[in-house]
């Protein structure tokens, strides 16, 4: 069986969550409910050093402009991790080449990060911070439900991964002005803190 169903919704995954995506393929193959997970997945080093950053995720994605900042230091991350993710599946299956998959890996983590950060930033302008927490719970709960999926049926999961993903740049697209708001705001703090360092009379 073709890896890149598998190949394809693990890039998915990884833009959203890539700790998470590393934390359960390693445990899916460490704990023998897949073959398809190479063992360099499921080190005991790789499994911790996961489970860590995702528990540091988890927290950081769930407060306000704190996952924004979260996001934009994980924009090279998340692709990468992809892609290097992608790369290892197809190795171990065999059933496409390591350069392809990682461009598929990759490029489909790339475009799911950018809809994860650009929601965020849209999410941002409203006051209140509980939409934070229940995006981050979804999206924490879309990817562990789509990585087990893909385990057993990886053409489905691979559908449902396409939908999405296609679903989110679509509001992502009605949901620009909002985004251009948040950066303005942001600019602006930005502008009044360094004005304020000015003023600021010496000792």
């Amino acid at each position: 069986m073709s890896v890149l169903p598998l190949v394809f919704t693990s890039g998915w995954a990884s833009g959203v969550n890539a700790y998470a995506v590393v934390l359960l393929l390693g445990l899916f193959g460490a704990t023998g409910l897949s073959d398809e997970v190479p063992e360099s997945l499921q080190r005991p080093e790789v499994l911790v050093a996961a489970g860590f950053l995702f528990v540091c995720e988890a927290v950081a994605d769930k407060v306000p402009y704190v996952d924004s900042v979260w996001d934009s230091v994980h924009t090279v991350i998340r692709p990468v991790s992809g892609a290097v993710v992608a790369a290892l599946l197809a190795g171990q299956s065999g059933s496409l080449s390591e350069l392809a998959a990682g461009a598929i890996g990759g490029s489909s983590a790339l475009a799911s990060h950018v809809v994860k950060a650009g929601t965020r930033m849209a999410v941002n302008t409203s006051p209140e911070p509980f939409s934070n927490v229940v995006l981050s719970t979804a999206e924490d709960l879309g990817v562990a439900g789509i990585i087990t999926f893909a385990m057993f049926h990886p053409e489905a999961a691979a559908i449902i991964a396409g939908v999405l993903l296609l679903s989110g740049l679509l509001v992502l697209f009605f949901l620009l002005s909002r985004i251009r708001r948040f950066l303005r705001r942001r600019a602006r703090r930005r502008e009044e803190r360094r004005l304020a360092r000015r003023t600021v009379p010496p000792g």
